[in-house]
């Protein structure tokens, strides 16, 4: 008799949710391990600004994927799915349950569904695609994708940077689009008994929940934190520089936006992050269960009752 694939949980949802706190919840109840699913968290940096858990919380159960890589290094959703399936399978072989926690739906996907095969792109070909974009800007940048890929350039919302430069140096290195690519059967993915738990609060709640984390980031010292990030003269168009509010608070640090301004600023940004996030997780996630509230004290039975269940199905 073949045994069912080993169970996993993932817990996500747009930022400010409650995500990283149901996870430790759950950490702590089940003997599991969580594990970062959230592609600014993996990041040695900013560790305010990209909301990473508490060095308290990481000590109350094991954490694995947090502030791994260096700023400067870069992160596709398939190397951290590499990563991530090491964890889960440390995890198991623990006798742990893995917990994966984040906003980033790619990556989630690269675990739980796998990934198109795109081949790896050469770096020059990377640098060229990101530095013509800079030097056209995003508008004619994005014709000029249309010009020699019209059906890719329509899926594609201008203003987006990285899947933008994504798409042409694609179509750069392969010769082919990347819509063709994302139309190949997936690769990889983790063979598990999945349950994936989405938080997804009503918007005035979740905008609120945003403005006010922001707050307390400011209050806990994250432009000091962006200060000294500024101080390392890293590339602008590093996957940790997107870090929500970092571009506004570096704004207010070179006298472009009064403090005011800047937090507004990106409080806004935050708010409009979370609602592509939500959006995303509808439409392109099936979830075991959606909580249509932010996580509290007060859901932790019913979670964890759904939990419970699912781990003792067979």
């Amino acid at each position: 008799m073949t045994l069912p694939p080993r169970p996993a949980i993932v817990i996500a949802g747009p930022t400010a949710s409650g995500k990283s706190g149901l996870a430790l919840a759950l950490a702590r109840e089940f003997d599991g391990v969580v594990i970062n699913a959230d592609s600014m968290q993996v990041y040695d940096a900013l560790p305010l600004l990209t909301a990473r858990p508490s060095e308290e919380d990481l000590g109350a159960a094991p954490h694995r994927l947090y502030g791994v890589l260096a700023p400067s290094d870069l992160c596709s959703a398939a190397r951290w799915g590499g990563l991530a399936a090491a964890e889960m399978e440390a995890a198991w072989n623990a006798g742990k349950l893995p917990i994966l926690a984040g906003g980033t739906g790619l990556y989630l996907r690269a675990v739980m569904e796998g990934l198109s095969p795109i081949p790896d792109i050469p770096e020059d070909v990377r640098a060229q695609a990101r530095a013509r974009l800079a030097e056209m800007g995003n508008a004619a940048f994005h014709a000029l994708l249309a010009s020699r890929d019209a059906e890719m350039a329509a899926r594609l919302d201008p203003g987006n940077s990285q899947r933008l430069a994504r798409a042409w140096e694609v179509l750069e290195a392969t010769g082919r689009s990347l819509a063709r690519w994302q139309d190949e059967p997936r690769q990889g993915g983790v063979d598990a008994r999945w349950f994936s738990l989405v938080l997804d609060p009503g918007r005035p709640r979740l905008y609120a929940q945003c403005d006010s984390r922001f707050a307390a980031m400011m209050a806990a010292g994250a432009l000091d934190e962006v200060r000294a990030f500024e101080s390392l003269g890293l590339a602008p168009d590093l996957p940790i520089a997107k870090a929500l509010g970092r571009r506004e608070l570096a704004a207010h640090l070179a006298g472009e936006m009064d403090l005011e301004a800047a937090v507004a600023a990106a409080q806004q940004a935050t708010r409009n992050y979370a609602k592509r996030q939500g959006t995303w997780f509808r439409h392109q996630m099936m979830a075991s269960e959606v909580i249509v509230e932010q996580f509290s004290e007060s859901l932790k039975a019913t979670i964890f009752l759904k939990i419970r269940q699912h781990l003792l199905t067979a």
